[in-house]
């Protein structure tokens, strides 16, 4: 498995979902980045960053106001502390040449941090649902080589088509699926476990439930740690982040506008 060593304070977020509409969480979320570059040491994005990744080519060469404002501000944080940016579900097509744009590293899709807390597995978490066989259906499908070739080569209005009606269909699915559906599986989460004995701390985001959830397995006390998604623009409104630092791993609130 990927290993990625970072001492001092360490800071992960996960599931802004930025985009065009939703202005409010987009400013949230630089204030956010204002506090990491002050505070940490590093920062770990874990995934969906973005709302959709139509791919690096457009970023590049001809994005959207917003999306230029808001790579200019990652880019404005990767200068100050070392940014890593993670693949979601969402936004699974960002490449390493985005990256390098911004000064950022792009990590694996799993990857376990030897941290000043000891070694965590980090991971967006999307695979971790194993109880949606229809989801997995589709992760396979979209994680195919050809087939992102083939969507990459596409206009770039057609990209924006196809996701708007992959992001209609997975919102209407969302009502006929269970809580477990909606949910990692707790096989799943045994597994990752198994698969290195010598980690017992997971964190991922992708459920949008934040928590802390702590069990025992073959005898060691593990635990799972989730983070929350970000939405300023309506209510409820909600993000936070997670800090790793020598004495442990806690889970923030990120309030926006900071209080008086």
């Amino acid at each position: 498995m990927n290993k990625l060593s970072l001492d001092g304070t360490l800071w992960l977020a996960s599931d802004i979902h930025l985009g065009e509409h939703i202005p409010r969480t987009r400013q949230a979320f630089y204030a956010f980045l204002d506090s990491a570059r002050a505070q940490a040491n590093a920062l770990i994005l874990v995934g969906d960053i973005f709302d959709f990744w139509a791919g690096d080519d457009i970023a590049l060469k001809s994005p959207e106001p917003w999306l230029q404002e808001a790579l200019g501000q990652l880019e404005k944080t990767a200068t100050r502390i070392p940014l890593y940016l993670m693949h979601g579900n969402r936004d699974f097509l960002i490449r390493h040449k985005l990256a390098q744009q911004i000064n950022a590293t792009l990590l694996a899709d799993m990857v376990v941090i030897e941290s000043a807390a000891g070694p965590i597995r980090l991971s967006h978490g999307d695979e971790y649902c194993t109880d949606d066989p229809g989801y997995l259906r589709f992760r396979k499908i979209v994680h195919n080589r050809f087939i992102q070739a083939t969507f990459l080569a596409l206009p770039r209005r057609l990209r924006h088509r196809i996701a708007n009606h992959i992001r209609n269909k997975s919102k209407n699915s969302h009502q006929y699926k269970n809580n477990a559906m909606m949910d990692v599986s707790a096989a799943a989460i045994e597994q990752a476990f198994l698969e290195n004995t010598q980690v017992h701390t997971l964190i991922h985001g992708h459920t949008h439930k934040p928590g802390h959830h702590t069990s025992t397995l073959h005898g060691n006390i593990v635990e799972r740690w989730v983070l929350p998604d970000w939405e300023y623009d309506r209510e409820p409104v909600r993000g936070g982040y997670i800090e790793i630092k020598k004495n442990g791993v806690c889970l923030h609130r990120f309030d926006w506008p900071a209080s008086p």
